[in-house]
């Protein structure tokens, strides 16, 4: 399948899902500051491959991607934070560790790759 833009990537619609269930999940959270930098860290990764991407330059896409991958990390980081101050039950933790992880792999496959 060639891909023609940016929606078409399995790893772009994944974090868009992690990104989706992050902003329910905190929505009501009362830690401004925590919550927002979730979202961001969330939202970035969509955000650097989205950018990456579009510029057409498997260089640039690639710079992207490592980009992505570190807002990947963050966002674990973040989990075990909202995890330690109960901020999230521990099967939604698991389950978001899980999807942040795997988005990371794919990251690293799609560096591979390129």
């Amino acid at each position: 399948m060639l891909v023609e833009k940016f929606e078409d990537l399995l790893i772009w619609q994944k974090a868009k899902e992690l990104t989706l269930h992050i902003y329910k999940k905190f929505e009501g959270n009362r830690d401004f500051n925590f919550k927002k930098q979730i979202e961001r860290a969330s939202v970035s990764i969509m955000n650097n491959i989205a950018e990456g991407f579009e510029r057409r330059s498997n260089k640039d896409f690639k710079q992207f991607l490592f980009f992505a991958k570190g807002s990947s990390g963050e966002v674990r980081n973040m989990l075990h934070l909202a995890k330690e101050l109960k901020y999230i039950e521990d099967n939604d933790y698991q389950k978001f560790l899980e999807w942040s992880l795997n988005i990371s792999k794919m990251t690293s496959g799609l560096i591979r790759t390129l």
